[in-house]
């Protein structure tokens, strides 16, 4: 049985094809997925699952520090993720544990707007983008209208700092607008995307003296174009994407007519995808399709496709609510075969938790450590919303 279900509203456009031509008319409209009812799991499946998330929640709730926090308190995003994941549940100390991380999260907002700490002397200083960006997704979950200013001085915050200029990186965001790390990537664009769209409904609370803030849409996607790679790249880049293109992350490879291109890889193709479908690119448009074609081309749960181990566990996160929010359950193999891609990723998650002998709680880390998930909250709190998204919730 299948439910669609309206997930956000966003401010969007209508643009061309993969030329990169954009149209000028922008209205609101409504998004809906084709969320899938938890019988696309089957019953066994289903009891399993809900022990091994609870297992997660009952390690994370022990991990929770007096202050409120997870992990590394200079990045509130760490403590976001886990009350985002939270709010989704029905953990029995669920509304005492999210009352302290949401505690937490509100002591970190600035006057700017921003939802970060300073970091004085580290390149990137406190991510005020990315923590901006996952905070405010976390406090629009909760679903509570006492964090409706917050959210929208972070929404004029985020909008603020989208980047503008007469070079490659216009229309995206960065880590940080005003440190060193100026640049902008597909990774801090998507967040930003994300918490734009998942919170675009506050608007419609802000005062009527207030001017609304948003991102520039048409602009945005022309920077994810240009991330995108596209057929002269060769079979196997042609629709993927990469990270930016000083630091293309996974690397170069020659195409066919001797030219070097950007390598695409699996969890920025995913989350690109997955920005065009919040900024309203029809999953029709040859831009989704070809991200999903190669998607397909490259199917695996094995490892991040393009990037082995490395990013892992968010591969696993943004897969989940990409395929979600892209509305379907099959994924059609190189021989034809269909797989359900909810059961093979809930299975692959049973799989790789970890538990401790003791407690009997259940976590999940990466032995690969590089983008921060060496550190197992981050990479259990992707796995929850990854499990939470694939049973429906």
């Amino acid at each position: 049985m299948r439910k669609t279900v309206t997930i956000f509203t966003i401010t969007a456009f209508t643009c061309g094809l993969f030329s990169g031509i954009a149209g000028e008319e922008t209205k609101p409209i409504n998004i809906t997925s084709t969320q899938q009812s938890s019988g696309i799991l089957s019953v066994s499946l289903e009891n399993e699952l809900s022990a091994t998330i609870n297992r997660s929640f009952k390690w994370l709730a022990s991990r929770q520090k007096e202050d409120g926090s997870w992990s590394d308190s200079n990045f509130p995003a760490l403590t976001a993720l886990p009350v985002w994941a939270l709010t989704k549940s029905s953990y029995p100390d669920k509304e005492k544990i999210l009352a302290k991380g949401i505690k937490f999260i509100l002591s970190c907002v600035n006057e700017n707007g921003g939802i970060y700490r300073e970091v004085k002397g580290r390149k990137g200083g406190g991510l005020s983008n990315y923590n901006t960006a996952i905070c405010m997704t976390a406090l629009h979950a909760t679903g509570d209208k006492a964090h409706l200013n917050i959210i929208r001085n972070a929404r004029k915050f985020i909008a603020g700092s989208q980047h503008f200029g007469d070079d490659q990186y216009t229309g995206g965001f960065g880590y940080d607008r005003d440190t060193e790390r100026k640049y902008t990537d597909l990774l801090n664009t998507f967040y930003a995307i994300e918490a734009m769209a998942r919170t675009a409904d506050v608007e419609d609370t802000r005062p009527k003296n207030e001017k609304k803030a948003d991102i520039d849409w048409r602009e945005t996607v022309k920077y994810l174009e240009r991330m995108q790679n596209k057929p002269g790249a060769g079979d196997d880049n042609s629709g993927g994407f990469f990270y930016n293109p000083t630091d293309p992350k996974a690397g170069t490879s020659t195409n066919a007519s001797g030219v070097i291109v950007f390598r695409s890889y699996g969890s920025i193709t995913y989350a690109g995808m997955l920005a065009l479908i919040y900024a309203n690119i029809s999953r029709e448009d040859i831009r989704v399709q070809s991200a999903f074609d190669w998607a397909k081309r490259h199917w695996t749960l094995e490892e991040n496709p393009g990037m082995g181990a490395n990013g892992k566990y968010f591969f696993y996160n943004v897969l989940s609510r990409t395929l979600n929010a892209y509305g379907t359950n099959a994924i059609q193999l190189k021989d034809g075969s269909l797989l359900n891609w909810q059961s093979e990723l809930a299975k692959k998650l049973i799989s790789l938790q970890k538990t401790d002998s003791a407690t009997g709680e259940g976590f999940w880390e990466n032995a690969e450590a590089r983008y921060w998930e060496g550190d197992p909250v981050l990479v259990t709190s992707y796995c929850l919303l990854a499990l939470e998204t694939a049973l429906g919730k």
